[in-house]
């Protein structure tokens, strides 16, 4: 994905060709959608809430400086739309210390079963409280740097790395008697 061909396709948009921004969300799609799935935990709903984050984009394109790439603020615009619909929304989630009461406590041992920790890890970020959730779900989930995630977020880079110092504080706390000594 080039930064040089998002500028071109923005300034056709602009400039009156509606259909170059066809080719921003082909290049954008599959990025959003997954963003999105990580907000919301539901394919479908994933789907619709990156359709708007992508209408506001072509609403707000001219609200585009170029002093950061293209990707930053698409990816802003749509963490600010993904976390607003999941404030208004929000998913249906267990709390934390249900989904661990809910496991097979038969034997004592540690989580090994990859799949089952990974699920279980997810649900434990999801559990999160938002400034953590959200920090978390860009860093890891994303592959966000700090940089990025702090322009996604509209957070001072300080605080998104105390958010994900405390978020993973706070998941190795709820997580260590289930995944043993991994966490």
């Amino acid at each position: 994905m080039s930064a040089e061909e998002d500028a071109a396709d923005v300034a056709r948009v602009l400039a009156g060709e509606v259909t170059a921004f066809e080719a921003i969300v082909r290049r954008w799609q599959k990025p959003l959608i997954n963003l999105a799935y990580r907000f919301c935990r539901d394919r479908g709903r994933a789907e619709d809430m990156a359709q708007e984050a992508f209408l506001r984009a072509y609403k707000s394109l001219a609200t585009w400086r170029r002093d950061a790439a293209f990707s930053t603020w698409l990816f802003a615009l749509a963490t600010n739309v993904f976390r607003s619909e999941i404030r208004r929304l929000p998913p249906l989630t267990a709390p934390l210390d249900e989904g661990i009461a809910a496991l097979d406590r038969r034997a004592a041992e540690p989580i090994v079963d990859e799949e089952r920790r990974d699920r279980i890890v997810r649900n434990a970020v999801l559990a999160l409280p938002a400034k953590y959730r959200d920090v978390l779900t860009l860093f890891y989930f994303h592959g966000m740097d700090v940089a990025r995630s702090a322009a996604s977020l509209g957070v001072p880079q300080g605080t998104v790395k105390a958010r994900l110092s405390r978020g993973r504080d706070i998941l190795r706390g709820k997580l260590t008697s289930l995944l043993g000594a991994q966490s």
